[in-house]
C-alpha cells in the first residue's frame, strides 16, 4: 500500500477557495476534508501557505513529433509542460508525416505511450479529401479534428469550400480551428511588397500581414459553417477584438460554439516585437495593446471560454534567420501558468478565473473523463503553487528541447512547487521522477455532433 496525503492546502476548484486536506490512493483523489489524519503508509505533504490547483489541461500544443527531433520531442516537451504545472496536452497534426490518417495518429499514441510524462490525446488532421477518414474517428480517444482554415504546413491547409462544408457537417468530434483568410494574407503580403522588398521585413509587420481582417474573415466564416450545421466549434487563439463579437458570452456548458485565447497573445502586444523580434513571431500574430486588453476583459467576461498555450518550439538558429525565413512560433508551456499567475498578481484575472478557463472548461468542452477538477473520485492531477516566492526565468533551468524563452527576462511573482500526474509526484520544484511515468491517454464521455 502507499498513498499521499497533502495537509494544510488552499484548494482552487469550482470558484471557491478552501483550506482542506487531499488524500490521494492508486492514482485518484479518495478525500478531501478538513484535518484528515495520516494513515501509516502515506506521504504526508505539509502545504501550508500554498495553493493546489488542478492540474492545467492544455488543448493546443506542437510538440514536433514525429518528424522534427531538433525542435521537440514528446518526451522533452512534456517534462517542460509538467514542470509548468501541465498535466495533460492535446497535441497538433502539423508534424512529419502529418497526422491525416489513422496510422499516423495509431502511432504518436504509440510514442506517447512510453514517453510522455503528462497525459495526453491528439488531434487528426483535416484535408481537402480525408472526409470519409473523419466520419470514422471515435470520439472516445480523439480529442478533434483540427482544420486550419489559413496558411499552414503541407497540405493541411483546408481551403475547398465543399469539404468544409462536409466537415462542419459530418465530423463526430468536436471540430478545433485555426482562422486565417489565406487570400488576405497573401494580398497583405504582395501590398506591403510593393513597397518593401521581403528582404527588408521585419518582426513589427507581422500584424500588418496577418492582420485583424484576415482573422475576422476567417472565424466568421467558421463560425457561420457551424451554426449552419448546428455543429461543435471551438476556435483557437483569438487575437482580436474585432472577432469577439462573433462569440456568446456564458457558461460553457450551454455553448456549441466556443472561442479561446492563448497565454502570449494575453501577456504580449505589438511594442514588443521591437525587444523580441522573431521569438514572439507567431501565427496568429500578437497584435494591438487594444486587442490585448480587449482579450483580457472577453476572458473575464466569459466570451473566452479556455486559454491555452499553442506552444511551438523551434530552434534558436531558425528564429535567427530574417524575418521572412524565420518560422512561426514559441515555446510556452513550462511558464504558461506562472504567466496567468502573473496576471492575477497584476489584478486581470482572479486565481479562480484561471482555474475555470485552464482546468474546468478544457475538461468540460472536450469531454475529458475524471480529470480538471480536484474531487473525490477524479484522477489526482494536480499542481501546488506559491503565490509568495518568485520565478526568475534567466537563472532556472529550461526543458524544452529548443533551449530559449521569450519570458528569458521576466521575474514572475509564483513558483510551481510540485505537479502530480495521476497521483504521482513527477515534478517537485527542481527535479523530475521519470521512473514508469504515471501519464494515460485522455479519455472523453462525450464529443457529440
Amino acid at each position: 500500500m502507499s498513498g499521499t496525503l497533502i495537509k494544510f492546502a488552499q484548494i482552487v476548484n469550482e470558484g471557491k477557495i478552501q483550506a482542506r486536506d487531499v488524500r490521494i490512493e492508486q492514482g485518484r483523489i479518495t478525500q478531501i476534508d478538513t484535518d484528515i489524519s495520516p494513515k501509516a503508509y502515506e506521504e504526508v505533504i505539509d502545504a501550508s501557505g500554498l495553493f493546489l490547483l488542478p492540474g492545467m489541461i492544455d488543448d493546443q500544443v506542437h510538440f514536433r513529433e514525429p518528424g522534427m527531433p531538433n525542435k521537440g520531442t514528446i518526451y522533452q516537451e512534456s517534462r517542460a509542460a509538467v514542470a509548468g504545472g501541465i498535466t495533460s496536452f492535446m497535441e497538433m497534426p502539423n508534424v512529419v508525416p502529418a497526422t491525416t490518417t489513422r496510422e499516423a495518429l495509431q502511432h504518436k499514441f504509440d510514442i506517447a505511450r512510453t514517453s510522455a510524462l503528462a497525459n495526453y490525446a491528439f488531434y487528426f488532421g483535416a484535408t481537402n479529401d480525408n472526409i470519409e477518414v473523419i466520419k470514422r474517428l471515435d470520439p472516445r480517444t480523439v480529442c478533434g479534428v483540427k482544420v486550419f482554415m489559413g496558411a499552414s504546413t503541407g497540405n493541411l491547409l483546408v481551403d475547398d469550400p465543399q469539404s468544409l462544408d462536409n466537415i462542419f457537417a459530418s465530423s463526430p468530434v468536436l471540430i478545433v480551428t485555426h482562422c486565417e483568410d489565406n487570400a488576405r494574407v497573401q494580398h497583405n503580403a504582395q501590398a506591403l511588397e510593393e513597397y518593401l522588398p521581403k528582404t527588408l521585413w521585419q518582426p513589427h509587420h507581422h500584424p500588418v500581414i496577418r492582420d485583424a481582417e484576415a482573422c475576422y474573415l476567417s472565424s466568421s466564416y467558421a463560425v457561420s459553417l457551424a451554426k449552419k450545421h448546428d455543429a461543435n466549434l471551438h476556435v483557437l487563439h483569438l487575437t482580436t477584438e474585432k472577432e469577439l463579437a462573433l462569440f456568446e458570452a456564458g457558461d460553457i456548458r450551454n455553448k456549441r460554439i466556443t472561442a479561446e485565447a492563448c497565454v502570449h497573445h494575453l501577456w504580449f502586444n505589438q511594442e514588443d516585437y521591437a525587444r523580441l523580434g522573431n521569438q514572439i513571431k507567431c501565427n496568429p500574430a500578437i497584435k494591438s495593446e487594444q486587442d490585448r486588453l480587449a482579450l483580457i476583459s472577453a476572458v473575464n467576461q466569459d466570451v473566452i471560454d479556455i486559454i491555452a498555450t499553442d506552444h511551438a518550439p523551434h530552434t534558436w538558429e531558425e528564429k535567427q534567420q530574417p524575418f521572412h525565413l524565420a518560422p512561426a512560433g514559441l515555446p510556452l508551456v513550462q511558464h504558461a501558468l506562472l504567466s496567468l499567475l502573473e496576471q492575477v498578481d497584476r489584478g486581470h484575472f482572479t486565481l479562480e478565473k484561471v482555474v475555470e478557463k485552464v482546468c474546468h472548461n478544457p475538461a468540460i468542452r472536450y469531454g475529458v473523463v475524471d480529470r480538471g477538477f480536484i474531487k473525490e473520485g477524479y484522477f489526482a492531477d494536480l499542481v501546488l503553487v506559491d503565490i509568495k516566492q518568485s520565478t526568475h526565468v534567466a537563472s532556472a533551468p529550461l526543458h524544452y528541447l529548443c533551449q530559449w524563452t521569450p519570458f528569458k527576462d521576466v521575474t514572475f511573482n509564483a513558483a510551481i512547487k510540485s505537479t502530480f500526474v495521476n497521483g504521482v509526484k513527477v515534478f517537485d520544484g527542481q527535479a523530475f521522477t521519470e521512473v514508469d511515468s504515471p501519464a494515460q491517454a485522455l479519455s472523453f464521455s462525450h464529443n457529440p455532433h
